[in-house]
């Protein structure tokens, strides 16, 4: 379902954003990591790493989207994992918090995806996957600039997918707790038992870039571990 695909990431850097990679890889797609970070190994006929990427630049985000399409031949689908998180609450935190969180969640999300769109209406199955947050469904004592941004988020992918119904699928998926290193260093007394790992949240989101997700646009899917 996913052989031969062309899928470009965004945070491929990250905790999440590496197993993406890796596993689509193992499943036979061609990747193109992009992060904010300085690449790290060689291109091939199968991965292309685009480092030194602000995506909240739209020129930059349009210059990294155009290589991959140009590197593969084409480009089959874009999965926005770059973004940030902070912990903050409104009457105490810096309200410049509240614009560094849309920029880092929404404003690289929204100029990947308008980067990619020509690209993926060229392809016969175009997918974006948005990473949400279960947490914006209804934001929590200090979550409110993060969960205000993922709410952006997630109606950019309800937007999106009215918008190309038909010609490209637009889904999010909705983590709550990542197990992840920082998180765990974070919340040190908790169950990190009952987290979703990064392994079983990137087999939701390939499912979501693979051809058999045709029939799923606009769905923000809860992918809460056993939280």
């Amino acid at each position: 379902m996913l052989k031969e695909k062309v899928i470009a990431v965004t945070g491929a850097s990250g905790a999440l954003g590496k197993v993406v990679v890796e596993t689509a890889l193992a499943r036979g797609a061609r990747a193109a990591a992009i992060d904010f970070a300085a690449a790290q190994g060689a291109s091939s006929k199968e991965r292309l790493d685009l480092g030194g990427v602000d995506l909240t630049d739209a020129a930059q985000a349009h210059k990294a989207i155009d290589a991959a399409a140009s590197h593969f031949g084409r480009l089959d689908a874009l999965i926005n994992i770059a973004g940030g998180f902070a912990f903050e609450t409104v009457a105490e935190g810096d309200p410049k918090t509240w614009a560094r969180m849309y920029a880092l969640n929404v404003t690289t999300a929204l100029n990947a995806s308008r980067a990619a769109i020509p690209h993926l209406l060229g392809s016969r199955a175009g997918r974006i996957v948005n990473i949400g947050a279960f947490g914006a469904l209804q934001a929590g004592s200090g979550m409110g600039a993060y969960a205000a941004s993922k709410s952006g988020v997630h109606r950019l992918t309800e937007a999106l997918a009215a918008e190309y119904k038909g010609r490209i699928t637009v889904n999010a998926v909705l983590p709550s707790i990542i197990d992840t290193a920082a998180n765990r260093a974070s919340m040190p007394k908790s169950d990190f038992s009952k987290w979703v790992s990064p392994r079983e949240l990137a087999d939701v989101i390939l499912f979501l870039a693979s051809d058999a997700a045709s029939a799923v646009t606009g769905a923000l899917l809860p992918v809460t571990g056993r939280v």
